[in-house]
């Protein structure tokens, strides 16, 4: 896989990790109109009962806005909140001491944009499994792409259940709750439960589009 383009989400899934780690440079789509209900402002984590959905409230998401210039409505305490959960959910895996002062200071920052959140998560994600991949910000919205570039855009998500469980292909890992493995989950579980085993099981996930 030469580029992969792709919208930025929050915490990714492992399947999005899965496709990243396959490609020589990540291409983040900017100038498309943001889609609601998508891993762009929301992600999964596992917890003492059930799957749980963290989702970043927004400003505007109902109008065509540009990704990029999408804002958060950081009237709600949201930050506050999520980090507690996932302090609740992971606090006693084997790798939160390592991971939790890596992580901390971005749920503490101040963010207007979401786009300038998930960026900064993402890079450290990448940072953290050691992918020296290139990063590169879209100037424009192309609905065709070239032949070398992989053309990702909406498909990782909660609304193309059927896409993910025809090219995904997870290779299980240690959970801390439950006794079935929950697939697909957002990168900070795999991280909390396997530390830098973690690019190893990303890499043994089978990817395909």
């Amino acid at each position: 896989m030469a580029s992969l383009l792709i919208e930025t989400q929050y915490l990714p899934p492992i399947a999005f990790f899965s496709y990243v780690a396959a490609a020589d440079e990540l291409l983040l789509e900017a100038c498309e109109n943001f889609e609601k209900q998508t891993f762009r402002n929301r992600c999964q984590i596992l917890s003492s009962q059930q799957v749980d959905t963290l989702t970043i409230p927004l400003k505007g998401a109902n109008k065509k806005i540009k990704t990029k210039d999408i804002k958060i409505d950081n009237e709600q305490p949201w930050q506050v909140k999520h980090w507690r959960t996932i302090r609740t959910c992971y606090g006693k895996t084997p790798f939160f001491e390592f991971f939790s002062d890596e992580f901390e200071p971005i749920f503490q920052g101040k963010y207007s944009f979401l786009w300038d959140f998930n960026l900064d998560l993402l890079t450290k994600c990448l940072k953290i499994m050691q992918l020296p991949i290139k990063i590169t910000e879209t100037t424009c919205f192309d609905k065709e792409t070239k032949n070398n570039v992989i053309d990702a855009r909406s498909l990782i998500s909660p609304k193309k259940p059927e896409f993910i469980q025809n090219n995904f292909r997870p290779q299980q890992y240690y959970q801390n709750f439950g006794n079935t493995f929950e697939k697909n989950l957002s990168i900070i579980d795999l991280l909390m439960n396997e530390g830098s085993n973690a690019l190893n099981v990303i890499k043994a996930s089978k990817v395909g589009i």
